[in-house]
């Protein structure tokens, strides 16, 4: 490792091999003086500080290197206790030379884990009672010193990072563990925690599987073999996954792979249990070849390996795609019609109950997956065109017919409760583990209210950078920590980056929401450049910590539960589970219903969609919106009319009512009507005062409107067509509606026209009923 170092312009270490480049007699068996001076000695050798000079001189060429080692150790202390031990090591590698009868250099791996110990007890075992715990590490370091082939899982059962500074010096290992340790708390790493103190254990672990202490010899090779003994131990990763991503900053290695991404490359193997060779070689070929996005090709793949199994139960003769006719896609159609959870399926562990019909939308979608694989092998010319995919293989109607826009809209009693928590969101009622909570307050504060009140799916949320919020004042940029009038009354502009269905766009959002973020960019430990897969650049995420995004994961397993217990409201309801998606429908309806509601084309705009069919799979009238539109639309008023009636109160008292003399006064405007039935009189509008009509300038009207015992009521009369046309469009409906009546008979008998009399139009008036605070009823009457 030192010549290593100097082939590269580096400075010699001080923790330089003490062997390197030293020769001596390296026969491994013994001479005749080494024997007997191993067999006179005894017992002697285990305390190899009582050999004579004599002694020693005879084994020179075997303890030769072992003193060039213990002169190379870096202990603090070199005296008392600690040259004890190294007297004590010395003399068990002589005891074990003079048992196995060979020098210490020609012994195997196994030979050397007999002599360090697998652990502490077999070493216990085979040494004296008086020999020092001490011993067994430092026999560690010798032979690691000396370059024995000593097996790497034994680095496990000691302080890894005390063997290290014993062999490097702890200047050499604290500098180079400090360089990982500044980074890694620069990107917000809790590193004095106990939890991750093994950091420093697993830097120690890497520089003694590379036999060197810099940083600058560690490569993705070193990191897979201290991964590999890692594993071995049955214990969790989690802390080089830590230390990767700083060798990966460092430019050592290549950054690890998220969790995540490793789970989505294993969903990414698909499985071709009983598909057609032919057919799953082709579906292959097309998903290395199509440029739809990769969970599109992999939602794809997997209904066409369905299709691939369909055929080799049903039609085993077709193999390939070439071979698909008109008849075996109505074939298939007709299959997806009638398919349920499970069908054609490699594994039994599908989502829904097993047998169950399979829903609208997944049949939807294996039909489009065909539509589109057979639509680009065609258009590539790979199979020949015999029939078109879009009419072929179309969803059926009666299943088209049961989609469309259906959003899960939370309540607005329970938005409300998620609103107040998101708002008070405290420490406490975040989960937290042994190191702490997984993020700080400010982060898990922030990514809570933008879910509240951003509107946008958390993969943009994810995505958000920073310097994302803007405040502005008529159009003029302002701080919004200012103390002037415009700053209290600024907007807020949320920077959306580039989505799903469009381009960057930018949205007035609520103060509440601009004010967290900036509260946690001000916090916010600085963090490296990362990768935006959607718009392949490097840039700043806001919601980063620990040099990585928040999990794809965290507001549905985290936030939203955390919310909800805050809140006392169940994690679910009738629409099924709360998830981060949801609220964008809730916050799209209730913009739409406010008592100044976005119109549609608004709202689009907000939510970021490039169309407003788009928008209606978010947006959803309220039934209170709706009844308030419907009672404006005045459809009751529009086909009824509402008019006064007089009721003689003493002829219905005395009975001439019942005798046959009118007690009923209809109010034509012009004179009175008696007719009892006279919601059913074809004439009402238009009477032809016939016997039942009374002027109201008559001596007889004049002797009705003396009486002191009428009561004044209402009644409500339907409107027919004719009737309604006459009273919304005016003179011209009248006057046809006065020509229909002309031979049409009264209620008393004879036609208008043999009456003789000219027909006078009654506008019927429109009464309306007020609510006063005396609850007294006020009716105050419209001529219409």
């Amino acid at each position: 490792m030192r010549a290593l170092a100097l082939a590269a312009g580096k400075t010699a270490p001080e923790w330089a091999w003490p062997l390197e480049g030293a020769s001596w007699d390296r026969d491994p068996q013994l001479s005749a003086d080494e024997h007997a001076v191993l067999v006179q000695a005894g017992p002697r050798l285990f305390h190899s500080s009582r050999l004579t000079r004599a002694e020693r001189s005879a084994l020179a060429r075997l303890l030769g290197p072992l003193e060039q080692v213990r002169s190379c150790l870096r202990i603090p202390d070199k005296a008392g206790h600690h040259r004890w031990v190294d007297y004590q090591v010395v003399g068990m590698l002589l005891v074990h030379t003079a048992e196995a009868g060979s020098a210490w250099w020609s012994w195997d791996q196994s030979v050397w884990t007999r002599v360090i110990g697998a652990d502490a007890e077999e070493w216990s075992r085979q040494w004296p009672a008086q020999a020092s715990r001490s011993c067994r590490p430092r026999l560690l370091a010798y032979a690691y010193l000396l370059g024995a082939p000593v097996d790497e899982a034994l680095f496990l059962g000691f302080e890894r990072l005390r063997l290290a500074r014993t062999v490097f010096g702890s200047e050499s290992v604290d500098r180079e563990v400090d360089t990982v340790y500044s980074l890694l708390r620069g990107w917000g790493y809790r590193l004095d925690t106990t939890g991750n103190r093994s950091v420093r254990t697993l830097i120690a672990h890497a520089m003694l599987l590379n036999r060197s202490p810099l940083l600058a010899d560690m490569d993705a090779a070193l990191v897979e073999r201290l991964r590999e003994a890692v594993c071995s131990t049955g214990r969790a990763s989690g802390d080089l996954h830590s230390l990767q991503r700083a060798l990966a900053a460092l430019g050592r290695c290549e950054p690890p792979v998220a969790r995540n991404e490793k789970l989505l490359g294993e969903l990414g193997a698909q499985r071709w249990t009983n598909v057609p060779a032919p057919w799953a070689e082709m579906v292959c070929r097309w998903f290395d070849t199509s440029i739809l996005s990769r969970n599109v090709r992999l939602a794809y793949r997997q209904d066409l390996a369905r299709t691939g199994r369909w055929l080799a139960a049903e039609h085993p003769q077709i193999t390939e795609p070439a071979q698909w006719t008109r008849a075996i896609c109505a074939a298939w159609v007709a299959t997806v019609d009638r398919m349920r959870i499970g069908d054609y399926a490699e594994r039994t562990a599908t989502r829904g109950v097993f047998g169950d019909p399979m829903s609208p939308s997944t049949k939807d979608s294996a039909l489009t997956a065909s539509r589109a694989f057979f639509r680009d092998l065609q258009e590539w010319e790979w199979i020949p065109r015999r029939f078109d995919p879009g009419r072929a293989l179309e969803t059926p109607r009666s299943v088209r017919a049961l989609l469309g826009p259906n959003p899960r809209v939370i309540a607005d009693e329970v938005w409300a409760k998620l609103l107040w928590a998101g708002i008070n969101l405290t420490s406490e009622d975040l989960p937290t583990s042994s190191s702490g909570p997984r993020y700080p307050l400010e982060l898990s504060r922030a990514v809570a209210l933008t879910w509240l009140f951003s509107g946008q799916r958390s993969d943009e949320i994810r995505r958000l950078r920073t310097g994302c919020v803007r405040w502005q004042h008529d159009g003029t940029a302002v701080s919004p920590d200012a103390a002037d009038v415009l700053a209290r009354d600024a907007v807020c502009l949320l920077d959306v980056p580039t989505h799903k269905t469009g381009t960057s766009f930018t949205k007035p959002v609520d103060p509440l929401l601009g004010q967290a973020i900036e509260v946690w960019q001000a916090v916010r430990p600085e963090q490296p450049m990362m990768l935006d897969a959607k718009t392949s650049e490097r840039v700043e995420f806001m919601f980063a910590h620990r040099a990585k995004r928040v999990s794809k994961d965290y507001i549905n397993r985290t936030i939203i539960p955390a919310l909800c217990t805050k809140a006392g409201v169940p994690d679910s309801d009738v629409r099924g589970k709360i998830t981060s998606h949801r609220a964008r429908s809730t916050i799209a309806s209730q913009l739409y219903n406010a008592k100044e509601p976005m119109t549609l084309f608004e709202l689009q705009a907000w939510l970021g969609h490039r169309s407003p069919s788009s928008t209606q799979f978010h947006a959803k009238i309220s039934p209170k919106t709706l009844a308030k539109a419907y009672s404006e639309a005045g459809y009751f008023a529009r086909n009824v009319r509402t008019i006064e009636v007089l009721v003689d109160r003493d002829a219905v008292a005395s009975g001439a009512a019942a005798a046959g003399e009118p007690w009923q006064y209809y109010d034509l405007g012009h004179g009175w009507c008696t007719y009892t039935f006279f919601e059913q009189c074809q004439h009402r509008l238009a009477c032809a005062r016939c016997d039942f009509y009374t002027p109201k300038g008559s001596s007889r009207a004049q002797l009705l409107e003396a009486k002191e015992n009428l009561q004044h009521m209402l009644a409500s009369i339907p409107l027919t067509e004719d009737e309604r046309a006459a009273v919304d469009d005016g003179q011209t409906a009248i006057e046809a509606l006065l020509d229909r009546l002309t031979d049409t008979p009264t209620p008393a008998g004879p036609t208008p026209r043999e009456l003789g009399l000219p027909a006078t139009a009654t506008m019927l008036p429109i009464v309306e009923v007020r609510q006063v605070p005396d609850d007294v009823v006020t009716r105050t009457a419209r001529r219409v």
